[in-house]
């Protein structure tokens, strides 16, 4: 993550622009437009360009329509955020030739989840803003299934709040704290050994994914570890972990093999945040801020110490 203070976009007021993204794939357009009422219902006026609809093989359209789309919702001044339309894959394609001092000159509110995980992490360690995990347009946003106390403590300008954290499960007992940081744990994985590669230190690692088995959850973390990845984090939160099952029956769940790969990661760990790839509920967080992770016997607390965005 940047040394120094990070940076924080202008809280979310009603009213306001928000500028939908489509860095990755194509996606389904009655889901987007459904997405488009719900956020005016929520009072907000989103706007698009109208090539957001091409299509290049599983892309929504070429890198460089993605990539102008992207920096042209950073530089326009009547946009107050930028959500992802949805995740698939492809947003690493924008890494290379991503002007990332726009992020500092127009600081802005950047959601998204899944494949977005790779601009997240990198507007983070590169730029020093602070990001959004959550819902995206066409899947939550659309279902009417964000979680909607998250959304307005972190985009709206709240000191300090507690996330959600009902049924999570507690793998190892402690308290820390540290900058909250992650994402999707594949896209994370992926970014080891390139330039984007992501910077953990003390931080309370998130990390979630969907439909992969146990043993490929336990293969990426095995390579996290050998990244020297977990070496300073202050505490490790798993998503829900949607559909991380093996085929037909297993003997086992995906906690006990979380809790033998990292048995030797002695810091407060704990399972189930609904972020991501969830189920409903999906949860807001805000990725560069301190944050308190306590786990115990008595259950889970995540206290987020400081505001997300600013209000002005």
């Amino acid at each position: 993550m940047a040394n120094g203070e990070m940076i924080k976009p202008r809280a979310l007021q009603p009213g306001d622009r928000i500028g939908l993204i489509a860095p990755a794939s194509h996606f389904n357009r009655e889901a987007f437009e459904t997405g488009c009422d719900r956020l005016r219902r929520m009072g907000y006026e989103p706007v698009y360009e109208q090539d957001i609809f091409d299509r290049d093989l599983y892309f929504a359209g070429t890198a460089d329509r993605r990539l102008r789309e992207f920096e042209s919702m950073l530089e326009r001044d009547d946009v107050a955020a930028l959500i992802g339309v949805r995740g698939g894959y492809g947003s690493n394609y924008l890494l290379e030739n991503l002007d990332f001092d726009l992020f500092a000159a127009h600081p802005k509110i950047l959601l998204g989840a899944s494949d977005l995980t790779t601009l997240l992490t990198a507007a983070a360690d590169r730029a020093g803003l602070v990001t959004f995990h959550g819902p995206m347009v066409a899947k939550d946003i659309a279902g009417g299934t964000l979680e909607s106390s998250s959304w307005n403590c972190a985009l709206e300008g709240s000191t300090s709040w507690s996330i959600p954290s009902e049924g999570l499960t507690v793998l190892r007992s402690g308290r820390a704290r540290g900058h909250l940081y992650g994402g999707c744990l594949s896209l994370l994985v992926a970014s080891l050994g390139t330039s984007y590669e992501i910077e953990t230190e003390e931080t309370i690692l998130f990390l979630e994914d969907v439909g992969e088995k146990p043993y490929q959850i336990d293969r990426m973390l095995m390579q996290l570890l050998l990244a020297g990845k977990f070496e300073s984090v202050r505490g490790v939160i798993f998503g829900e972990m949607l559909d991380c099952v093996q085929p037909g029956a297993q003997s086992f769940s995906l906690p006990q093999v979380i809790e033998r790969v990292l048995a030797d990661v002695r810091v407060p760990m704990v399972f189930g945040l609904k972020s991501g790839h969830v189920s409903g509920g999906n949860i807001t967080l805000p990725f560069g801020v301190q944050a308190e992770l306590s786990a115990n016997d008595s259950g889970v607390q995540l206290k987020i110490l400081e505001a997300a965005t600013i209000i002005r």
